[in-house]
């Protein structure tokens, strides 16, 4: 489950603040001697306050999933209605089991936060890399020197992540296209299996000797999940750089983006991640000759159509002739 912090939220504070509104459901759920309407007013102020605490830290997707639910809805439309003795027991049961709910969600969203802190902290380099990179860059990922991609000294370790859009678009990819990408896309897979064998960790190359005496540092893979109800952006380059911007903000550091794409290191930079983009092979040697006998194909374009048809008119005259 990952929160996504909004730019310039202190990743501290939005941890505190999901501690405060949990403890703040908690202390809401006794019935106490109010009556059942009295506690779902308490609820309802409950859930204003904390979506004002949490407004401006976290995106109002996570709002929504941990304080402004459909059960917040349903109450909220039915507040007028819901004043009579005979409702009572109905609305200490809903706003009881809500509350409940609240409280469990905060916590697992509190905890999986600070987690994430403590994994992507420490003496790390995170990178995150794109499907263009595992397809493109000039060697497949068992023999890519990510050090000497990244310009990093031997003896650091690296933390490669994969957000799950970039596992389902490997996986998606091996099973079609051409030879080259579905070889590339199940060879990634394939290692990627290899390392995570349980979790979503595993260190996909340990820590050992390097050239001479020098000393390799280890390099870790970690497959990031999406949170419960997450809904991913139309285009997956744009959803890939989204997700690599929120480790950023959740690690409060640096994460290296690794694309072959030009357009993807664009997308990165603007969303103020440093990028490391490779060489594509397309476009480089030599220029081809361009085809003069007329056998490109022209599209189907206006234009295009209108000179297929000037040409057949032409031909279908000479042979009249």
């Amino acid at each position: 489950m990952l929160i996504t912090p909004l730019p310039g939220a202190n990743r501290n504070g939005i941890h505190d603040n999901l501690r405060r509104i949990r403890n703040a459901a908690a202390s809401a759920q006794g019935p106490g001697e109010e009556t059942a309407y009295g506690r779902l007013l308490r609820y309802l102020e409950w859930a204003n306050e904390s979506a004002r605490l949490m407004r401006g830290q976290i995106s109002d997707t996570d709002i929504d999933r941990l304080v402004l639910t459909r059960t917040h809805g349903q109450l909220l439309a039915g507040v007028g209605h819901l004043a009579g003795s005979d409702q009572q027991r109905l609305v200490n049961g809903l706003v009881s089991m809500e509350l409940a709910e609240r409280a469990s969600a905060l916590d697992a969203a509190a905890d999986s936060l600070m987690a994430h802190i403590r994994r992507w902290g420490g003496p790390i380099w995170l990178a995150v890399a794109d499907s263009s990179f595992y397809l493109n860059s000039p060697s497949p990922l068992a023999k890519t020197d990510l050090h000497e991609v990244m310009g990093l000294p031997e003896d650091e370790e690296i933390h490669l992540l994969f957000p799950i859009v970039v596992v389902d678009e490997l996986d998606r990819l091996k099973e079609s296209g051409q030879p080259h990408p579905r070889w590339r896309a199940g060879h990634t897979l394939g290692r990627l299996d290899e390392t995570i064998i349980t979790g979503t960790t595993g260190v996909l190359r340990p820590r050992g000797h390097g050239k001479g005496q020098s000393v390799r540092g280890a390099i870790t893979a970690e497959i990031v999940l999406d949170q419960a109800g997450h809904v991913r952006l139309p285009i997956a380059d744009d959803e890939i750089i989204d997700r690599a911007a929120t480790i950023q903000a959740i690690a409060a550091r640096e994460v290296r983006l690794l694309t072959c794409d030009t357009s993807q290191a664009t997308r990165g930079r603007i969303a103020g991640l440093k990028v490391t983009k490779l060489p594509h092979t397309a476009g480089i040697g030599e220029e081809p000759p361009r085809d003069r006998g007329g056998n490109q194909p022209r599209g189907n374009g206006i234009r295009a159509q209108r000179k297929n048809r000037s040409e057949a008119e032409a031909a279908a005259a000479a042979s009249g002739a």
